[in-house]
């Protein structure tokens, strides 16, 4: 299932999948890979990708 919500997310906090993989440290591809829903991310890539977007674990990973 894709994350739309992470990349939205991403979007209107105007970052790129690059700065975004600077600021968790990990590699463009694996964000990509987590937007695209081909990852799943460890629970701590997920509060650190939370932190650096502002917004909770609710926000960008709990499916409805």
């Amino acid at each position: 299932m894709k994350n739309k919500k992470m990349k939205i997310a991403r979007v209107e906090a105007d970052v790129s999948q690059e700065k975004l993989a600077d600021l968790v440290g990990v590699t463009r591809q694996t964000i990509n890979l987590i937007e695209a829903g081909n990852y799943n991310p460890t629970l701590k890539l997920c509060t650190a990708i939370c932190k650096a977007l502002n917004k909770t674990l609710d926000d960008l990973f709990w499916e409805e």
